[in-house]
């Protein structure tokens, strides 16, 4: 199964940007999708930035992915977790 995480355009240098995923910092191809900016989310997939994605979006992946325990809950950034409890009803 592939997946692509939600994250954070942190900075950018051409075709590369440092994204922020739960706190974690790694470089990602913005080849795919050269309109994102920084404060942007992305979702990353193998190194590639295949989509971008508002902020409610990525808020309700990373949300989804905690519930399937696939990240722990203390990694969500915490720009997301104040986005992520306007999500709960």
């Amino acid at each position: 199964m592939c997946l692509a995480v939600p994250a954070r355009v942190e900075r950018i240098e051409d075709e590369t940007a440092v994204v922020s995923i739960a706190g974690v910092e790694r470089e990602a191809s913005l080849a795919l999708v050269p309109e994102a900016r920084v404060g942007d989310y992305v979702l990353l997939h193998a190194g590639f930035a295949i989509q971008v994605v508002d902020e409610r979006e990525a808020a309700e992946t990373l949300r989804l992915l905690h519930e399937l325990g696939e990240m722990e809950p203390e990694a969500q950034p915490s720009e997301l977790a104040a986005a992520d409890s306007e999500l709960k009803p």
